[in-house]
């Protein structure tokens, strides 16, 4: 049986807390690993560096689909370069939330970096927003060989399905404890087990009762807590099947 959480995304780069303060906030909630994502080429470094000092933070590298314009060799290099060091390439995928303005240049990115994925023998991490067939369908085309997690799930529960019935994983955050979040509550008591695991996206998008607050990885047990209660189930159990399935994702 696993005893503790894995925050399986977190921008811990982004934290107003010390690295110190969250490192002992998760010990104290029951967290031993966390996820640490890139979304543009100047956080790199740092998210490297981090996953060099501390033995419970791991590097995942790659390019937001907000700063796809700015993929270059340059980036791909830096990636493969450290591919060693990191567990996966993300958060990687299509955003037309804020701009559609450029979903060619999106897409050829995606592409390659799903590529690179399969190249590095990594798991690629999505971030999908308002793209969920285009993101589906590029996946299912250029998706050779690498595992696939949908990071902060935001689709239906057919959709799910739809995702899970192809052999990608879902991960659920601090909106399922949203009292508005009917949809993504629904997704939380059908996502079979074995696709499932949990993430805070910190510092964004805090879970009940700290919702208002700045979010940090420790507080994915609050996630942990909603999502056993949605499906009727032992704390320990769901804690124990999410924690593996992330091991096994991110071979951590």
């Amino acid at each position: 049986m696993k005893n503790y959480l894995i925050d399986t995304h977190a921008h811990v780069d982004m934290l107003e807390e010390s690295i110190e303060e969250t490192l002992l906030k998760m010990k104290d909630f029951g967290v031993e690993k966390v996820i640490n994502p890139s979304v543009e080429i100047k956080t790199m470094d740092k998210i490297l560096e981090l996953a060099h000092r501390f033995d419970n933070i791991y590097a995942m590298l790659g390019i937001f689909p907000s700063e796809a314009k700015t993929y270059s060799g340059e980036i791909e290099k830096k990636i493969i370069d450290n591919s060693q060091n990191i567990v996966a390439i993300g958060e990687i995928g299509l955003d037309y939330y804020w701009d559609k303005s450029f979903k060619e240049v999106q897409q050829e990115v995606f592409i390659k970096q799903i590529q690179l994925a399969n190249k590095l023998n990594l798991p690629i991490v999505i971030h999908d927003r308002d793209a969920h067939k285009d993101t589906y369908d590029i996946l299912k085309e250029f998706n050779v060989q690498s595992p696939v997690l949908f990071h902060c799930f935001s689709g239906s529960t057919e959709f799910m399905k739809e995702c899970t019935k192809s052999g990608w994983y879902i991960a659920i955050g601090g909106v399922v404890t949203f009292k508005n979040a009917v949809k993504l509550k629904e997704v939380a008591q059908e996502v079979p087990l074995d696709k499932l695991v949990l993430e805070t996206d910190a510092p964004y998008l805090t879970p009940v009762p700290y919702r208002g607050k700045p979010n940090t990885p420790a507080y994915v047990k609050f996630v942990a807590e909603e999502v056993a209660r949605l499906r009727n189930m032992p704390l320990d159990e769901l804690i124990d099947i999410t924690t593996e399935n992330a091991e096994g994702i991110f071979k951590i």
